[in-house]
């Protein structure tokens, strides 16, 4: 293609065909070194090491040179007097940017070569280290597997110790239970003496020795059976509280087993093992809530609360049987005193009757005419039925209305009727009171030595076949009454 002023265009020379234009890049314009990917993974500690390459020119990697000279951007200029192009670069420019290049390369080798070194020993020390690590932890977890064992057979030993002692404890309640439903019968038998003997009648219903004995032996009875349900009551907190810890021990000995199979199955894990992954963060969760001074200790006061639980218990046992032993002792000499005291009053009572008898003879009774109380009793409820009459009438006028509420002197007579009835009822009752202790005084006197007699025999009735019937079959022989029989441990 020719070149013309038509197209104000100009054909380039040879030289200008090699020379740079101002919109290429010079050779030293060149960005940042481009370097490959290493085989060897780079690790943060490696990262550390190596350099972060800021450099975009080789001038700024020729030292003195290069701070002299600005090689990043050569600009062309046009020397119009000559007509051609120059360059700013000299042959000793193109010389020692040359040995810069082979300066840098040895140095980054011998640097990527030192960088390698360190890499792979780094992989052995990091291998060398995580191991040893791993074997570590898993000597520790032996170990914390082994005091898992160790505490847990304790747990264990204890639990079943208070299982014993809690049956034990039970039985003992079982029994003290029944002795106090025993207790009933002997209690049932002196109240009935009691109610029985109350049916004596006149003279006899004296506090004699025989009823200061039985009041004793009811007396003594309960205060058995409130010594009974004390040591009951004891007995019943006692097993809330023995299984009150047997439930902690329980509780520990599960989380126990439970922690034991993890830490052991955590112990056999290998690098091989299935289930193994990578767990992003899981090392700064801290869920933990013990340490292992506080976990061995809320171990041991499970097992010291435990202990004190039973030994509470063992000392109850033995207050239990203390209490049944000793409540069967005082009910036992209580039951020879009243029988002894009813076999003395028996004989004296029937001396008495003997006696009575024997007079009996030389006394003659009167009786007396109760006609006057019978007519007394007849003239008070006629009385009361006409004072009923008279209130009914001035109930019934007093509902007139308006006018007709007139005082006349049929309401005066009716108030004078009520006023008169109300008198003589008052009087009939005085008189019908008198009338019957005057009839009471006479028939008194009259019957006095029959009812002494009869009173004699109702009490040796009461005495020989009511109360001494009950009390032969009181089973209260210490080979034979069953508050008796203990449980042997």
């Amino acid at each position: 293609m020719s070149c013309g002023f038509q197209n104000r265009r100009r054909c380039p020379t040879e030289q200008e065909k090699f020379q740079p234009s101002k919109c290429q890049m010079a050779y030293y314009d060149n960005p940042a070194l481009v370097r490959t990917r290493s085989s060897t993974p780079i690790t943060p500690e490696m990262s550390k090491i190596l350099p972060y390459v800021t450099d975009k020119t080789i001038s700024r990697h020729l030292g003195a040179y290069g701070r002299s000279m600005d090689l990043g951007h050569a600009k062309n200029y046009f020397n119009p007097a000559t007509r051609t192009v120059y360059s700013r670069y000299q042959p000793q420019d193109w010389f020692l940017s040359n040995s810069c290049n082979y300066s840098l390369s040895d140095k980054e080798r011998s640097f990527a070569e030192r960088l390698r070194a360190d890499a792979w020993r780094a992989v052995k020390e990091t291998d060398a280290r995580t191991r040893n690590r791993q074997n570590d932890v898993t000597k520790r977890l032996g170990e914390r597997v082994y005091d898992i064992s160790f505490w847990k057979s304790e747990l264990n030993n204890e639990i079943n110790a208070m299982a014993t002692e809690i049956e034990n404890l039970k039985e003992y309640k079982r029994t003290c239970e029944k002795a106090l439903a025993d207790t009933a019968n002997p209690l049932h038998i002196a109240e009935e003496c009691l109610m029985n003997r109350e049916k004596r009648q006149g003279i006899d219903l004296v506090n004699d020795d025989v009823e200061k004995s039985l009041i004793k032996e009811v007396d003594v009875i309960k205060r058995c059976q409130a010594k009974m349900k004390k040591v009951l009551d004891k007995a019943y907190v006692q097993l809330k509280m023995d299984r009150a810890a047997q439930h902690a021990l329980e509780i520990d000995a599960k989380d126990k087993h439970h922690a034991q199979g993890l830490d052991d199955r955590m112990q056999q894990l290998r690098n091989s093992s299935a289930g193994v992954g990578y767990m992003p963060g899981i090392e700064n969760i801290d869920n933990t809530i013990t340490i292992p001074e506080s976990w061995a200790r809320y171990t041991q006061e499970n097992i010291a609360r435990s202990q004190k639980e039973r030994a509470s218990s063992e000392r109850l046992r033995g207050e239990i049987d203390s209490t049944l032993r000793q409540c069967a002792n005082d009910m036992w000499n209580n039951f020879n005193s009243v029988n002894n005291s009813f076999n003395t009053r028996i004989r004296e009572t029937t001396d008495a009757r003997n006696k009575l008898q024997a007079h009996l003879q030389k006394v003659s009774t009167q009786s007396t005419n109760n006609t006057v109380y019978f007519l007394s009793c007849i003239t008070m409820y006629y009385t009361i039925l006409r004072f009923n009459v008279a209130q009914t009438r001035l109930d019934e006028r007093t509902r007139r209305i308006n006018v007709e509420l007139c005082n006349d002197p049929v309401m005066k007579s009716l108030q004078r009727e009520v006023s008169e009835i109300r008198e003589s009822v008052r009087i009939l009752k005085e008189r019908l009171k008198s009338s019957e202790l005057s009839l009471a005084r006479l028939m008194k006197t009259k019957a006095t030595l029959e009812h002494d007699i009869s009173v004699k025999d109702n009490s040796l009735k009461i005495d020989s076949s009511f109360c001494m019937g009950m009390r032969k079959g009181f089973p209260m022989d210490p080979k034979v009454g069953p508050i008796f029989q203990m449980p042997i441990c």
